[in-house]
């Protein structure tokens, strides 16, 4: 099994209420990690977690429009506190990048508001997808509720009947010609529709 080098945050997010940051502070608390909170100017917090071995991270959380917002890049190395920021990542859903990096290669991991939503090896002379999200349900009930179909077929019913009009006033052959051949391609993209 792969041994863990580090793990990066890059570009991470957490945002969270007042309810929601006493909740943090608990979970940190019950981590058995380390930390400080230190006040800063406009409301904000800068809470700094230390594992035993001495390691750090800092999270500034600013006040903007009622809510503490974290904007996180770092790279950890000790398990147990990578192990407890990748925790308090998910159960407060932030969102962005986190790299865990092996000998050789790197598993990068994209989280929108503490989901996995896709997961990416990458290697020196590959890149490969390993998982993506897919709302397989919510596509299903989109395409379920669309219409746009029936609208289309509705549409070329309206343009054959002008068209077999036209036809009946033209004149010439080649008129007649023309006219035939849209009918022929009305008739072939609605046979796909309805397919």
């Amino acid at each position: 099994m792969a041994h863990r080098l580090a793990t990066e945050y890059v570009n991470a997010t957490m945002q969270m209420t007042d309810v929601q940051m006493n909740q943090f502070l608990q979970s940190t608390v019950i981590s058995q990690i380390n930390f400080r909170v230190k006040v800063t100017d406009g409301g904000g917090q800068e809470i700094v977690l230390e594992d035993e071995s001495g390691e750090e991270v800092h999270l500034p959380f600013e006040r903007e429009d009622g809510f503490y917002v974290c904007e996180l890049s770092c790279r950890l190395v000790n398990p147990k506190l990578t192990n407890a920021v990748r925790k308090l990542f998910s159960a407060f859903k932030g969102s962005g990048k986190v790299n865990r990096i092996y000998r050789g290669f790197v598993m990068s991991y994209d989280y929108h508001e503490g989901t996995v939503k896709r997961i990416v090896q990458l290697a020196e002379d590959a890149c490969s997808l390993v998982y993506e999200y897919k709302n397989t349900m919510g596509e299903l009930q989109r395409l379920f509720n669309s219409n746009e179909t029936e609208r289309e077929i509705e549409s070329i019913q309206r343009n054959i009947n002008d068209l077999l009009d036209q036809r009946i006033a033209a004149v010439t052959p080649s008129i007649i010609e023309r006219i035939d051949e849209q009918l022929r391609q009305y008739n072939q993209r609605l046979f796909v529709l309805e397919a």
